[in-house]
């Protein structure tokens, strides 16, 4: 199926590549995308936090009907640039974040980040929510969390010529998230962890 961003871009799906070459989280067969989801899942069932993926819309432009039970889907845009992955609710702040990955050992490039999810988490910071981003180092197995405010701040430097987030930054400012099985990314306890930097 060919989708589209609203200018008529094609859309390269964020984890094509990890279905030819599955990314495993801390070895247990899982990428990092389906790691978050079951981790949600957790929290949810547990009444720990309601946090859940964005759905995007699609406006359906072609469809093939095989057979007459049923239809594939051939052609798609969005109907909007999307924002961040997730949101939700944690013991009364609002979460918004994006999950991303990269297969670099020694920086996460800024090109996995879009112009519009930056310009969304400006927003969400504006209004006091808690805002961030899960880098998973995927050749390190290593998972950051690392607040969205940092992260604008480095953005706006690309201006200057960095390309790239440097590892020992996301070492120094942002938090590891070490892997365990329930939940599969407890980034909770990062979320936690952030919270008490911020009341101090």
């Amino acid at each position: 199926m060919a989708i589209h961003y609203p200018n008529g871009q094609p859309f390269a799906k964020k984890n094509q590549t990890a279905k030819q070459h599955k990314t495993t989280f801390a070895n247990r067969g899982m990428n990092f995308e389906e790691a978050i989801n079951e981790s949600n899942v957790y929290y949810l069932n547990h009444d720990i936090a309601v946090v859940h993926k964005k759905p995007t819309p699609l406006q359906i432009v072609k469809v093939d009907y095989p057979k007459r039970s049923a239809a594939v889907i051939k052609e798609a845009y969005f109907r909007q640039p999307s924002t961040t992955d997730y949101n939700g609710v944690y013991r009364g702040y609002y979460l918004d974040f994006e999950a991303k990955e990269t297969k670099n050992k020694a920086s996460f490039p800024f090109k996995n980040f879009h112009e519009h999810q930056i310009t969304h988490m400006r927003k969400c910071l504006a209004q006091a929510g808690i805002c961030f981003v899960l880098l998973w180092f995927s050749s390190l197995n290593r998972c950051f969390f690392f607040p969205s405010d940092r992260l604008l701040t480095y953005w706006d430097e690309q201006a200057t010529g960095k390309k790239s987030l440097p590892l020992a930054i996301i070492e120094h400012e942002g938090i590891e998230i070490p892997s365990k099985i329930a939940p599969r990314i407890p980034y909770l306890i990062a979320v936690d962890e952030y919270i008490q930097q911020r009341s101090n």
